[in-house]
């Protein structure tokens, strides 16, 4: 897939879900319908914080989410911190985690013990390596572009790591190699126009 250039004058503001058990615990989400914990909901209240000083006019802004609880809920309590109706904005299926598949629940210690081998693979060539009944991040990139290629608003998007980590690269920010291991940190916003990303 070619990188994909957002249209020059566009803004979006990306928000990772904020903290739960499993993320504590580092255990691999995916799918799995998670909800925040306690932290995650500072976290969240603090990104609609952010948002409210970074964005002028939010309350004008189009508002897009992942289905998945944890990302809703995020959404839900920024929406309220920045004064906004807790439900009004869109959600988008595209926008889900990248799937672990049979991994899913596990910590990455536990992976290396039951699947060695698989977890070298994976090591490997994490870009293009899916898990047991899971994707990939070039199948995740594949699934996601799509829903930032229809955005023609300034937008807030609340999703996932995963997610986060396609997109950089999808844009033309980042490489592969570099895009598979960023960062992606709970509670900050990531501002995007045409010419990069910056964290807020």
């Amino acid at each position: 897939m070619s990188s994909f250039r957002l249209p020059k004058g566009l803004t979006l503001y990306l928000i990772r879900h904020g903290e739960t058990d499993w993320n504590a615990e580092g255990r691999l989400q995916g799918g799995r319908d998670i909800p925040l914990n306690d932290f995650g909901r500072v976290q969240a209240e603090e990104a609609g914080r952010k948002l409210r000083e970074s964005a002028p006019h939010a309350e004008d802004l189009d508002y897009l989410c992942s289905p998945l609880g944890r990302a809703r809920e995020t959404m839900e309590i920024a929406r309220r911190a920045i004064g906004l109706h807790p439900t009004d904005y869109e959600t988008d299926e595209r926008l889900r985690e990248l799937t672990f598949g049979n991994w899913e629940g596990m910590t990455w210690r536990e992976v290396r013990a039951s699947a060695p081998q698989a977890a070298r693979e994976r090591e490997a060539n994490k870009w293009h390596y899916a898990p047991p009944q899971g994707e990939s991040y070039e199948m995740l990139l594949a699934r996601t572009m799509p829903v930032f290629e229809q955005i023609r608003r300034d937008t807030v998007i609340v999703s996932h790591g995963g997610v986060m980590r396609v997109a950089f690269n999808g844009f033309g920010f980042e490489t592969k190699g570099v895009a598979e291991d960023l960062d992606i940190w709970q509670g900050r916003i990531v501002i995007v126009t045409s010419d990069g990303y910056r964290w807020y």
